[in-house]
């Protein structure tokens, strides 16, 4: 066998498994999401329509644009919609498996908690804790290296955005203690 026959296959041991069992479809999906957006668009309709959507001696009431726009998402939600229920008869595929969306809900559940935590922690100690969090947790990286990345970049941002551009940005607890 000659050398360009050779083939290395490397296995990638953070990929979801094979074997995982789906969690939905991609037609439950369509089908959440036409109806989810129809609702939108509704709701947007509703209140632009009783803003005013005529033209009045100044030209367009505020409701206008954005009625019509909420016209057309209500159109292509409607489309969507009976295009996925009128392929009925096509081959369920999978939309995610149990395996990836352990991945997924990995990353979103802390960086919902992130959002939150800004609220009463304030930018700069949430996006610590994020930071130093996902590299410890999810990359495996030593705990040291996790915590003065964090803390550079966090240090870094602080810098940056409250002294050098004095952007006002969330603050918490400990930056009122340091007068901050």
């Amino acid at each position: 066998m000659s050398d360009s026959e050779i083939e290395i296959v490397v296995d990638d041991p953070t990929a979801p498994e094979a074997d995982s069992p789906p969690v939905t479809d991609t037609r439950v999906v369509d089908i959440t999401v036409s109806l989810l957006l129809m609702a939108l668009a509704l709701t947007l309709g509703y209140d632009n329509w009783r803003t005013g959507i005529a033209w009045d001696s100044t030209g367009p009431q505020p409701g206008y644009f954005p009625f019509y726009l909420s016209v057309i998402l209500g159109g292509a939600s409607l489309y969507g919609l009976v295009t996925t229920l009128v392929a009925r008869g096509a081959a369920a595929e999978t939309f995610v498996s149990r395996a990836q969306l352990r991945r997924v809900m990995l990353v979103f559940v802390p960086t919902a908690l992130f959002c939150l935590a800004v609220q009463y922690l304030g930018i700069y100690v949430a996006s610590f804790v994020l930071i130093a969090g996902f590299m410890r947790l999810v990359g495996k990286i030593a705990l040291w290296k996790s915590l003065l990345t964090a803390f550079v970049f966090t240090a870094i941002m602080f810098v940056t955005f409250d002294v050098a551009f004095d952007v006002i940005m969330p603050k918490g607890p400990i930056e009122a203690a340091l007068g901050r």
